[in-house]
């Protein structure tokens, strides 16, 4: 099953949080059986636990949330020896999906490496030891910087992939980040988006989740279609699988390649 073999820094609460319905209301299932209170205590306290372990089920085999995420595509494509630029790239559960899947790509992992957002210790150098448990260390790099100021050139990349980080901006921050990457991409390269679908999965795992959009309009495939085209996509494919919802795009000829008046 390999949870244990990457340490991608999640917080204990997003990992096992679940552990603990399951530990206090299936205790209060038994005392209440035990001690013959009414059944409606020992009915809500099953129930409560039974979601508890459910979450836990979905968070770890059906979200993987302690492996390197799958691609959700086999359209997404880089020609041998290509440079993928992940966007918000964290601890590396979607550059390993990039190393793991074209064993022939370099990957540049771009982010903030500050703050918190779910992972403790973001730093680059959790992310090189992940990379080298899945023997691809030698094929990616960190920069850091901020995805609505992409720091490297016009058409410098042949692809970009971003998973669950763009999504937690607000729009303008969406906006500017969409023209960054499409200013960083070669003529006809790909742009593989990943952002958190409300599903069922996710909202019976994560009912209380506050994130940007769960509940809003950022959720509705249309917003994140329109956005994309509007700053200068050609979209190739839209799908989901638990959890994600996944637009893969492609740079077309046409687009200016200085959309910021930036030189290569």
């Amino acid at each position: 099953m390999g949870f244990f073999t990457y340490d991608f820094g999640y917080t204990w609460l997003w990992n096992y949080g679940h552990l603990i319905p399951v530990g206090v209301f299936g205790c209060l299932a038994v005392v209440a059986w035990r001690f013959v209170w009414p059944r409606w205590v020992s009915v809500v306290s099953v129930m409560l636990a039974l979601w508890g372990g459910t979450g836990l089920l979905i968070v770890q085999v059906v979200l993987r949330m302690n492996l390197p995420l799958e691609l959700p595509t086999d359209q997404f494509s880089v020609e041998a020896s290509g440079q993928v630029l992940d966007v918000g790239a964290g601890s590396g559960r979607s550059a390993l999906m990039v190393l793991l899947a074209t064993p022939d790509t370099s990957v540049v992992a771009l982010d903030l490496y500050d703050g918190y957002f779910g992972i403790s210790e973001n730093t680059p150098e959790r992310l090189f030891a992940n990379a080298t448990t899945a023997g691809g260390r030698h094929r990616v790099d960190a920069t850091v910087g901020d995805m609505r100021d992409i720091p490297l050139g016009t058409s410098s990349v042949d692809a970009v992939v971003s998973a669950y980080a763009i999504d937690h901006l607000d729009e303008d921050g969406i906006e500017r980040s969409l023209k960054e990457v499409i200013r960083v991409l070669r003529p006809g390269g790909q742009f593989l988006l990943m952002v958190i679908n409300p599903d069922g999965w996710t909202r019976l795992a994560y009912p209380f989740l506050m994130h940007h959009g769960y509940w809003g309009p950022s959720a509705n495939p249309e917003r994140w279609r329109g956005s994309l085209i509007s700053a200068g996509f050609e979209i190739v494919e839209e799908g989901t699988t638990p959890g994600t919802l996944h637009f893969l795009a492609r740079r077309g000829p046409c687009v200016n390649a200085a959309l910021r008046g930036r030189a290569d």
